[in-house]
This record gives structure tokens, C-alpha cells and sequence, in this order.
């Protein structure tokens, strides 16, 4: 099949993730105002808690087993490798361009984390239905195609809310910092202990808990420090470890769903259970797979709905926008095709074009729609993100054309 055929068999399945979009778009106008933006809360609650564990968990089951994760080992090292080397251009970007402190989290999460689960799990399964697909027959090809991109979806959502997640987390609390030292005023509450009243502030009151010897008691070591200084060093360091990193957005719904799938899928007694014509519990699977199949549609159409902000603008600089443009769709695709094919010449990879073509695809993905989540979570870039959002989604429908086209030509 000739680059020209895998041209059009590419653009398919991005033409109808445009059509959806654009509906979401059109149902979230506020004239329309069918999908505005408590709905689309709403129904990406859903999405999140419901539909996506669900699709996940469904799919994994079906295709994982012992053997296939030996096979599917990896992908979370080069899931990872498009984050650390996203990280790594977009820390240049960074330097280049000098953008104001409160976007370069945004910059460096825009840069680092792709789509690694709405858009692989739209595409793959209608590269797979096309006519003239280099992936084999229809049904076999979409089974394991959801199974790799099910798995896409959750090791993308694992590096997600621990990585990116704690970049903005770390930028933003930079920027607030900043803040606060640039409100005080020298008139204000500081100024009034150091110039007005300062003995009543400094000196303790007749109530003060603590005296001097326990005073002394505090300089000394605890009795835990005593017993094991190792052990007491560790139990600190884990303290504050839960503190920084958010333990329960890292095991979101996508990723517990994706471990529920591993154990049906790798456990035969399990799998005996719940998967196949014969199972006893097979309608637990079958009801999964049922609520599953609503994901894509929907997740679609919130998109779209989503990118509509973006129209609004902001004051964002264009060098940003394009720097992230080529980023991720010129920098990122040039150097997964350098890895990948090395990891496919070193035997790491085995020999199935279909997931060659789906650790191809990870490196030329727009970024992550959960990073305008996050960015609303500590309130630093929201606007700019939209900007970000739109402008790289509406490159992507060229761009994820052309590389798909060119991955496939590359793996079959």
C-alpha cells in the first residue's frame, strides 16, 4: 500500500473526531447551550468516574494476559521518554522565549504530557474499521487496538496527575509566593510589630504555654529519634512525600479501572469467570463493555465544547503557541521515530505493526486535556490554556493526518 492510500485511510478517522468536535462546539454555544459549561462538568464527571474505568477495565480484560504483558512491557518507558524529553524541549522553549512565571508550568506540562487516551482510543479503532486498514482483519485489529490503547490511557493518567501535576503544582506555588511578598505593604501589620506596640507583640503573655524548660525540651531529641534515627528520618520523609504529591488524583478512575483489568485479564481463575461465551459472570463484562462504548462519543463531544473557550483569546504570546506547535508535533515525532525504531532493531519490541504504530503515535499527540484541570486546580494559566488548547488541536488534525500516514507507511 503506497503513503498516498495510507494518507487517506489516516485522514478518516481524524475527520470524524473534527465533525464530533465541531458539534460539541456548536451544542456549547450559548444560544444553543446544550452542552455550556455546568453541563460539561456534569457529563465529564460521568465520563471520569463511570464511562473511561469502564472502557479501560473491558478492554485490558479481554486482551491482557501473562503472556501479553511480558509482550507490552514497553510502553510505560516510552509513555515516560515522551514526557521526560517533552519536558526537556519544553524547558527550551522556556529559555528562549522568557514567558512570565505563572505559564511556565503551564508550558512545560503542555509540552511533556499528550493525549494519551481520548485520542488513540478514538483512532485506532476506526483506522481499524477502515477499508484497506494495513492492520489486518477488522475485529481482530480493534480488540487489540483498544487493549493498547486502553493501557496507553492509563499509564498516560499515572505519569499525568504524579509528574505534570506537580510541575504546575510547584510553578504556581512559586508564582503565589511572589504575590504575597509583593502585597506587603510597609504600612501594613508587619510594619506596626516592628514600629508601633512592639513590646505587647514580642513579649509572651501571662498564658504562654511555653516556658523555658519547655523550651529546652523541644531543642532536644525525641524519644522516636533516640530508638532509630533511621527510622524516624523515614517516617518524615513519607510524611511529607503524602503532602506534596496528590496520592489520590495519581490512582484516578482510568488507572484503578486499568489494575481491575489486569487482575481479571492475568488471574485464570478470574478470567474463567467473567470472560468468554461460557463464563458464569459474563455479564459483568458485557455491561462494562456496554457503558464503555459511550466514552468515545461523548469525551468527543466535551472536547470540542471545551476548546470553544479558547476562542476568546488571551494575552499569550504567539512565539508560545507556535514553540509548543512545534514541540509537539515536529521535535517530538522525529525523536519517537529515532527511539522506537532502535528499541524495534534491539529486539524490545515485538514484531506486531499495530503496536509499533501505537508507540509511534504516542510522540504526536496534542496535549492533555486534564492539564486545563489542572491548571483550574491552583488557578495559574487558565485562560492561556484554552489559547494552548485550541490552537494545538486545530494543528492537529493536519498534523496527526500526516504522521499517521507516515507511521503506518514506517511499520507495515
Amino acid at each position: 500500500m503506497g503513503l498516498v492510500d495510507l494518507f487517506f485511510v489516516a485522514s478518516a478517522p481524524v475527520l470524524k473526531v473534527l465533525l464530533l468536535t465541531a458539534l460539541g462546539s456548536f451544542l456549547a454555544l450559548e444560544p444553543i447551550d446544550i452542552l455550556g459549561e455546568n453541563a460539561r462538568k456534569q457529563l465529564n464527571t460521568v465520563v471520569f468516574f463511570v464511562f473511561n474505568p469502564a472502557l479501560v477495565s473491558s478492554n485490558l480484560a479481554k486482551t491482557i494476559t501473562f503472556e501479553s504483558v511480558v509482550l507490552l512491557w514497553f510502553m510505560p518507558f516510552n509513555v515516560l521518554g515522551t514526557f521526560l524529553i517533552g519536558s526537556a524541549l519544553g524547558w527550551v522553549l522556556i529559555k528562549i522565549t522568557r514567558p512570565p512565571q505563572h505559564l511556565k508550568g503551564l508550558i512545560l506540562g503542555c509540552c511533556a504530557a499528550g493525549n494519551m487516551g481520548n485520542l488513540p482510543i478514538i483512532i485506532i479503532p476506526a483506522v481499524c474499521r477502515e477499508k484497506g486498514s494495513p492492520f489486518g482483519a477488522p475485529d481482530v485489529c480493534h480488540t487489540y487496538g483498544m487493549a493498547y490503547a486502553s493501557l496507553s490511557m492509563a499509564i498516560g493518567a499515572i505519569y499525568l496527575w504524579s509528574y505534570v501535576y506537580n510541575i504546575v503544582r510547584i510553578f504556581s506555588s512559586k508564582v503565589n509566593a511572589d504575590e504575597f511578598t509583593s502585597n506587603k505593604k510597609p504600612n501594613g501589620a508587619t510594619s506596626k510589630l516592628l514600629h508601633g506596640n512592639s513590646s505587647e507583640a514580642v513579649l509572651p503573655s501571662e498564658n504562654c504555654s511555653v516556658s523555658v524548660d519547655n523550651a529546652n525540651k523541644l531543642m532536644l531529641p525525641s524519644e522516636e529519634e533516640k530508638k532509630g534515627p533511621i527510622l524516624y528520618a523515614i517516617k518524615h520523609y513519607l510524611r511529607v512525600f503524602s503532602r506534596k504529591i496528590n496520592l489520590k488524583a495519581l490512582f484516578a478512575p482510568s488507572t484503578t479501572g486499568a489494575m481491575v483489568g489486569f487482575i481479571i485479564g492475568v488471574v485464570p481463575q478470574i478470567r474463567n469467570l467473567i470472560i468468554g461465551g461460557d463464563a458464569p459472570l459474563r455479564v459483568i463484562l458485557d455491561s462494562a463493555s456496554f457503558l464503555g462504548e459511550a466514552a468515545i462519543p461523548t469525551l468527543t463531544l466535551i472536547l470540542g465544547g471545551n476548546l470553544l473557550k479558547g476562542l476568546r483569546g488571551s494575552g499569550i504570546l504567539q512565539p508560545l503557541i507556535f514553540g509548543i506547535i512545534a514541540v509537539r508535533y515536529i521535535f517530538l515525532p522525529l525523536l519517537g521515530i529515532i527511539i522506537v525504531k532502535s528499541a524495534i532493531r534491539f529486539g524490545l519490541v515485538h514484531s506486531d505493526p499495530l503496536y509499533q504504530f501505537v508507540l509511534l503515535l504516542q510522540y504526536a499527540l496534542p496535549p492533555a486535556m486534564n492539564i486545563g484541570t489542572i491548571t483550574q486546580l491552583f488557578g495559574a494559566g487558565k485562560s492561556e490554556c484554552s489559547v494552548i488548547m485550541l490552537w494545538t488541536y486545530a494543528f492537529a488534525s493536519v498534523s496527526l493526518t500526516l504522521w499517521s500516514a507516515y507511521f503506518m507507511w514506517l511499520v507495515v
